[in-house]
């Protein structure tokens, strides 16, 4: 009998999931650990607060709530605070900004004349202001050409050119520090009483004989001096272009002084015109030269004229009629000891009848 042969079994590794449940069956531990995360992650933040208190409240032996309740009481009060300075910082008014300086503006305030040769530095200028300021000024007065003809800038005029000085100050400097210290600046210009600038130009003198200058005392050896002539149309001109050209450099009040024709008035003298040889005829010219500025002008320049006191009340040859009655806008009178209260009242008075709109009067003692 044939033995039984005992068979083998061969045994394979495999695995009894199908691909599709191995997917699914990764896919539910991945949801399950993010569950697990996001349940810890929820709950971190009531452990970590359960952890704290306990240990405050055990461990520590702190009340957790009325540290929290004082807290909250001590933010109100600073809220409180924050808020009651708004609202008192709201009700206060604001304080005022400081207003731009009028440069053209005529407050009645008092005028000082400066030494416009003293002004050679930014300190000098300063110190000089502030000087001014202390002893109540409102305007000061800056004279950049004086009687002798002299032009203390460097004019570009073509006119001054032999009359500037050697040393010429920083006109516009001057202006500017004046403003900047709350005065206001007032250049002064000689007008008609210029010995200098007709020689650069004879066309504005006063001739005799042909094209020569007429000099008041006879001759240049003797002291004369020639004279702008105020019918000359070039010499108004040149009166009118130095007034512009300091107005560019800050001064938008101008005194104008010398508004007049030789003291002495003789045959020889060629005005080039007929009215030169009467009172009535000097008048209507001084007075037509005062309306031309003032018409150029108007807007941009407070134009002042100014006299002497014995100028202003009396008819003179040098005016041809009183001061006062030239037609100015504003008349600045200067005399040489001060004026009792009735000599400035009458003064004011017919300056007023005149049609004067404004009257500065100073004793020249104290002007500067």
């Amino acid at each position: 009998m044939a033995k039984n042969k005992r068979q083998k079994v061969k045994h394979y590794n495999r695995s009894f999931y199908s691909r599709e449940t191995r997917v699914k069956r990764g896919i539910g531990i991945v949801v399950l650990v993010a569950a697990v995360l996001a349940a810890a992650w929820f709950a971190a933040p009531h452990v970590l607060d359960w952890a704290t208190h306990t240990w405050y409240t055990v461990v520590k032996d702190r009340d957790l709530e009325a540290e929290s309740a004082s807290r909250a009481e001590a933010a109100a009060s600073s809220a409180a605070a924050s808020s009651a300075a708004a609202s008192q910082a709201a009700s206060e008014p604001e304080p005022e900004k400081e207003k731009p300086l009028d440069g053209k503006a005529i407050t009645g305030g008092s005028w000082a004349e400066l030494d416009v040769t003293a002004l050679t530095d930014e300190a000098a200028i300063r110190a000089a202001a502030r000087q001014l300021k202390q002893q109540g000024a409102d305007y000061a007065l800056v004279t950049l050409k004086d009687a002798a003809g002299t032009v203390y800038y460097a004019s570009g005029v073509a006119a001054a050119a032999q009359s500037i000085t050697e040393s010429p100050v920083d006109a516009a400097s001057i202006a500017a520090i004046l403003r900047e210290e709350g005065i206001i600046p007032a250049a002064q210009l000689a007008a008609f009483t210029d010995p200098v600038s007709v020689y650069t130009d004879r066309s504005m003198g006063v001739h005799y004989d042909g094209n020569s200058l007429w000099l008041d005392n006879v001759s240049a050896a003797k002291g004369g001096k020639a004279w702008m002539n105020p019918f000359a149309a070039s010499a108004v001109q040149y009166v009118g272009d130095l007034i512009e050209e300091v107005q560019g450099m800050g001064y938008e009040q101008v005194v104008l002084t010398g508004v007049q024709f030789p003291n002495i008035i003789t045959r020889k003298q060629d005005f080039g015109a007929s009215g030169g040889k009467s009172r009535e005829g000097r008048a209507a010219q001084l007075t037509a030269d005062i309306a031309a500025w003032q018409t150029r002008f108007a807007g941009s320049v407070t134009l002042w004229v100014s006299y002497p006191d014995a100028l202003c009340t009396a008819a003179t040859d040098a005016l041809g009629t009183t001061g006062v009655s030239l037609g100015m806008e504003n008349l600045l009178v200067t005399s040489s000891t001060a004026l009792d209260a009735d000599s400035r009242a009458a003064l004011e008075q017919a300056a007023a009848d005149a049609g004067v709109q404004h009257v500065v009067v100073h004793d020249a003692a104290a002007f500067r």
